[in-house]
């Protein structure tokens, strides 16, 4: 099932994977298969396009960038029974990380940050780097919520692509506003009904959610890290803020921090310029291109941190 036909000029995917439990998992991949692999993750809400410009950045240095779209959203398969839990993301990055036979760096913005994190701190795959964006234990819940109401808008769907341009633009009042409103194609999908419906299935939205829960687990998820990683923040990110990001650090000593002034929760489509540099810096120093990585192999011994059960990670 999905929320409908893609619309022209919206790309397919260059490759599909099979998930948990048979889900097909769609992406998209850029550079050549023998550098560096390089998983990217994009927030709820979002497609494996935030990641564009970024993948093209990293396979033009060399690395080997695959881009994921989450279950249930873009063009992967939604879930045949609604499962949208940090647990079975984490599967869904298990089985397409063992079929690209390659130790992976994981990058992740918002959910796929909390999943990615998960993955590692739990040891579910032995990985060489982790870059974490805009995301850590400790959120802020005004900005949570307010992603939450976008995502809430028009359940029915939208009468216009226009109508879609406006409600984006609302809730991303620093970005100008596109003129040409053919790159919205990739964001929704036309429905039976004739209206223009968000891509992803609805039931992610309505899951379960606990943000205390959730910040016990991924508190215990950070203190387990032991690679190299890199939190990046947007400076005008209300989901993450300044605290947030220091709190993470204290429970990280190691990781670095990049803090971009002028992008918000969405860093890498904000200021890709900036983002793109900065992984690549890090991952220069720390999985370089024709080199070893600075983490060594080890075999994953996976488990599970913090409160009992699974719960959908914010978007």
């Amino acid at each position: 099932m999905t929320a409908g036909e893609r619309l022209a000029g919206a790309p397919a995917p260059m490759r599909t994977w099979e998930g948990a439990e048979g889900v097909t998992i769609a992406g998209d991949c850029w550079g050549d298969p023998s550098g560096p692999l390089v998983i990217l993750q994009h927030g709820g809400g979002q497609t494996r396009h935030a990641w564009k410009g970024a993948g093209q950045t990293l396979g033009a240095a060399g690395y080997y960038a695959v881009a994921l779209d989450a279950r249930g959203h873009g063009d992967s398969e939604w879930a045949p029974n609604g499962q949208y839990g940090q647990d079975i993301m984490v599967q869904d990055l298990k089985a397409v990380a063992a079929q690209l036979a390659t130790r992976p760096v994981l990058v992740g913005a918002s959910m796929g940050g909390g999943v990615s994190l998960v993955a590692i701190g739990e040891d579910h795959i032995d990985c060489t780097a982790l870059v974490l964006v805009d995301i850590g234990p400790k959120l802020e819940p005004a900005g949570t919520a307010k992603i939450q109401e976008f995502m809430s808008q028009a359940p029915d769907g939208f009468e216009s692509l226009e109508d879609v341009a406006e409600a984006i633009g609302n809730y991303q009042p620093h970005r100008e506003r596109p003129r040409n409103l053919d790159g919205l194609a990739k964001n929704v999908r036309l429905g039976a009904d004739g209206r223009y419906h968000w891509h992803w299935d609805p039931r992610f939205r309505t899951g379960r959610r606990d943000l205390n829960k959730r910040q016990e687990r991924l508190e215990a998820c950070a203190r387990n890290l032991d690679l190299p990683t890199l939190l990046v923040r947007g400076g005008l990110s209300d989901v993450l803020s300044e605290d947030g990001a220091q709190s993470f650090l204290a429970m990280s000593p190691q990781a670095e921090y990049v803090n971009v002034s002028g992008a918000a929760h969405m860093v890498a489509g904000d200021r890709n310029d900036i983002f793109s540099t900065a992984v690549i810096d890090f991952l220069q120093r720390t999985v370089p291109v024709g080199g070893e990585p600075v983490r060594a192999p080890h075999e994953p011994h996976p488990h599970h941190e913090g409160p009992e059960g699974d719960l959908n990670d914010v978007p």
